[in-house]
């Protein structure tokens, strides 16, 4: 007689579970375990995904299934669980130091870029160049939100801010904050005068603050803003994609 029907076959299972092989002999070697070898060990039994085991087949092209626990050795896994909660934490707790050391009332004396986006100070790691920053810059930005922005939101503050620093980190804009600002025809403020006139308030100085820490309220990629009420010059709005609207203002990319 044949003993190849007696032997455990694998099978395919539906979409609904898990296809697995398991021979009749994987079974029996679990349920052998002697208890004398895990005398040291803690045991626990715990359902994991469906392990199908294969007894003798009944009939050729016949089944029985049975679905056993897993037994796990406890020592290594909470081992092994432990160690990735304790490097998680950390993690976090690292971050967290280094958003604490970082006085974000100040306005830094850096700024950190990648090729494609400005960075927080805490990410500043991961530079690939930064942009030492001067009074004298810091102060056309002041000047610079508060005379585009002056009645508009808050968020809408440090997008202004965002767009001249993410020209800064483009190449396709010139290499210093001033010479962003003074950029022929890109500023209308600094064109009509307005610049001159502003004294800039609280808001805008915090906002511009903020906007050199890393917060952003428009993409990296967002070059430009209309007013579209106001401007007279809509190439901006035919050619470029809108990224968002804060207040009166639509920014583009």
């Amino acid at each position: 007689m044949d003993n190849s029907e007696n032997r455990a076959r694998p099978i395919e299972l539906s979409s609904n579970s898990i296809s697995v092989i398991v021979k009749q002999q994987d079974r029996n070697l679990l349920a052998a375990t002697s208890d004398a070898s895990l005398s040291q060990e803690r045991r626990i039994y715990r359902p994991i995904v469906p392990l199908i085991s294969m007894l003798p087949m009944k009939k050729q092209g016949e089944t029985k299934a049975s679905q056993p626990y897993q037994l796990l050795f406890t020592r290594n896994w909470i081992a092994a669980e432990q160690a990735l909660v304790q490097e998680n934490t950390a993690k976090a707790e690292a971050s967290a130091q280094a958003a604490e050391a970082i006085d974000m009332s100040h306005p830094p004396n850096q700024i950190y870029f990648t090729r494609t986006e400005l960075l927080s100070q805490a990410d500043k790691d991961q530079a690939t160049w930064h942009y030492v920053l001067t009074d004298e810059e810091l102060h056309l930005l002041h000047k610079i939100v508060m005379a585009e922005a002056e009645g508009e939101p808050y968020e809408g503050k440090v997008a202004v801010a965002n767009v001249v620093l993410n020209r800064l980190r483009s190449a396709n804009y010139p290499d210093t904050i001033k010479e962003v600002i003074y950029q022929k025809s890109q500023f209308s403020p600094v064109q009509n005068g307005r610049m001159d006139r502003v004294t800039p308030n609280e808001d805008s100085i915090r906002a511009v603050t903020e906007a050199l820490h890393g917060r952003k309220e428009v993409s990296d990629d967002t070059y430009y803003f209309l007013a579209l009420s106001l401007a007279t010059d809509l190439t901006v709005a035919h050619t470029k994609s809108k990224s968002k609207e804060i207040g009166n203002h639509t920014f583009y990319k």
